[in-house]
């Protein structure tokens, strides 16, 4: 059984034996501690019965009006504990912040087209492939944009017009971009 609690300051010493395969990206300190300073409340750790970080999961609220949504920056699960439903556990945790906290229209986040273990997980949860970011990944490898609508997006709109590919440089700041 596992505990999903905040991420606190001290688990920055203790996290890594979680970012260990290649889907996973790893950031500086800086990247880390500046969402936990914006958005501790998206940044969420999965402990094991033992105290060991066994998964955690940071995003962010962005964008304006209707795209006012939830951003998965990152969520990962320690080799042993897969395929035991933690990341589906740290996602629901991250949507329900969305929902009640921020009143979200859709979650959206950002995989690598191969990563297709990752991508089946995402369908399974309610995410969609909204559209392709060629070159994404280190201008080497295309990203999917997965969208989930939320409860305000009643008529999910957030989803419409899916299936088209943008380059990076197009996302703007509502979505991660410049």
């Amino acid at each position: 059984m596992t505990t999903v609690r905040p991420f606190t300051c001290d688990d920055l010493f203790t996290y890594n034996d979680v970012n260990t395969d290649v889907f996973t990206e790893t950031f500086n300190l800086n990247f880390y501690l500046s969402y936990l300073s914006r958005w501790p409340e998206y940044f969420s750790v999965a402990t094991a019965p033992d105290g060991a970080i066994a998964g955690y999961v940071l995003g962010k609220a962005e964008g304006r009006g209707s795209n006012w949504h939830g951003h998965v920056s990152a969520v990962t699960v320690a080799p042993s504990y897969r395929r035991m439903g933690l990341a589906s556990k740290l996602m629901d945790e991250l949507e329900g912040i969305s929902e009640r906290h921020h009143d979200a229209y859709f979650v959206d986040l950002f995989v690598r087209e191969s990563n297709t273990n990752a991508i089946a997980m995402y369908e399974r949860l309610g995410y969609v492939v909204y559209r392709t970011v060629l070159d994404y990944y280190s201008g080497e490898e295309n990203a999917f944009d997965m969208r989930k609508p939320l409860r305000r997006d009643t008529e999910r709109r957030s989803v419409e017009g899916r299936g088209h590919a943008i380059r990076p440089h197009q996302l703007g700041p509502d979505f991660g971009g410049a």
